[in-house]
């Protein structure tokens, strides 16, 4: 029979049904609780609707009603109370988690640069706002500073947050996948070319190595020397350590995980090259440690080399580009093939079917074009003058000449 007000006032310890899955739970301190009992998707729960001493017997009714009606239209009370116990992290904590759950897969590099990235331009903007409350419109206002201004980290930067906003959502912290389509429409059209890695003419390379090389020596000096001499990545540098070396066989083998094509490169070192690593080795606080560290152990900071630069009077221009310097020097001063200066950059074939047949990795002839470029970097401002880099070594005549 179905419940009275009487009946719920004297209702003894126990389950007292009222009808349609309403119960009076009295437990044996004499606390009283409305239950509802119903089916969902084949399981049976309770769902409580407050203490009798709350709710009278007609207003448990009226709540039991209403929320049969809410879980038939797909509401789920418990994925709910759930949700509303479940704490949400702010954007910085959440990008925090996801850093640090996903950079096992990741170069040094690029983990190192991923988090610097959100520390400089978005923490201070977004950091401190719930993760789940992060949108396009917050995301265009963080963005709109420096995305004219350092367009390509812009983009970069929008990529990573796409990718902190789906970890979020596989976390729960966020109900629905983010979609951040929309904020390149709240934004300016870029000018492509701002994107560009600015390089140094070739012809100016040498006159900054001399400066280089006659400067007081630290490690910033050395590591652009090195990057330059051997047209890598700066991150490659940086990151080197000495196991990696071959010093006697003037051979450095960078494992894939901290190449951007993740395949192992090896690069063949020269003359002044090796002369300058070993300089360093003399000077090492580990025989195992960072390269180009002033404990082995921290690497220098991405933009140590870049402020070299920048000391100098040097403006727009960046150590990545000295890679482009590279590449056309090795075009308009020699006869190398141009597949030879790409596999010294360590670029892929973009033809699959061609990069499936050529297996040679042209290590000869790299070795020659690396001491050709070392050469012509170690030339004084008169040699340059006189255009004497235009006769090839004696001491490999089967190298390809140099063009006058």
């Amino acid at each position: 029979m179905a419940l009275t007000t009487l009946k719920v006032k004297n209702a003894k310890p126990g389950r007292h049904t009222d009808s349609r899955g309403l119960c009076l739970l009295v437990k044996d301190s004499g606390a009283r609780t409305w239950v509802l009992r119903m089916q969902r998707h084949g399981q049976r729960r309770d769902y409580g609707l407050g203490s009798a001493l709350d709710v009278s017997l007609a207003e448990a009714r009226e709540a039991a009603a209403a929320l049969r009606r809410r879980v038939r239209e797909g509401f789920d009370p418990v994925a709910e109370r759930r949700k509303a116990r479940k704490i949400v992290p702010n954007f910085e904590a959440a990008t925090r988690t996801c850093h640090e759950t996903l950079r096992e897969g990741w170069n040094g590099g690029h983990h190192a640069k991923w988090l610097a990235s959100f520390e400089k331009h978005l923490f201070p903007k977004i950091g401190k706002k719930p993760v789940d409350q992060v949108d396009s419109a917050c995301v265009v206002e963080a963005l709109a500073p420096i995305w004219l201004e350092i367009p390509e980290t812009a983009r970069r930067i929008l990529q990573r947050i796409s990718v902190v906003l789906d970890f979020a959502h596989v976390k729960g912290w966020v109900p629905g996948e983010v979609s951040l389509r929309s904020v390149r429409k709240g934004l300016p059209r870029q000018n492509d070319k701002r994107g560009h890695m600015e390089a140094m003419p070739y012809a100016d390379v040498p006159a900054l190595m001399q400066k280089l090389a006659v400067a007081a020596p630290t490690t910033g000096r050395d590591a652009l020397r090195f990057t330059i001499y051997n047209a890598v990545r700066s991150n490659e540098t940086r990151f080197a350590v000495w196991t990696e070396f071959d010093l006697d066989k003037g051979i450095w083998t960078i494992p894939g995980e901290r190449m951007k094509a993740r395949e192992t490169h090896i690069v063949p070192l020269s003359a002044p090259a090796v002369a300058l690593l070993r300089k360093r080795w003399n000077e090492r606080t580990s025989d195992t440690g960072l390269v180009f560290s002033h404990n082995g152990e921290k690497p220098i900071s991405d933009v140590t080399m870049t402020k070299l630069l920048r000391d100098d009077g040097i403006a727009g221009i960046t150590v990545h580009g000295f890679r482009s310097s590279f590449t056309d020097w090795a075009a308009e001063r020699t006869r190398f093939p141009k597949e030879v200066a790409d596999k010294v950059l360590a670029h892929k074939l973009p033809n699959k079917v061609e990069a499936a047949y050529r297996r040679t990795d042209f290590f000869d002839k790299r070795r020659s074009l690396m001491a050709r470029w070392a050469e012509y970097l170690d030339r004084t401002e008169t040699q340059n003058v006189k255009g004497s880099d235009a006769t090839a070594t004696a001491s490999d005549p089967t190298a390809p000449r140099v063009a006058a």
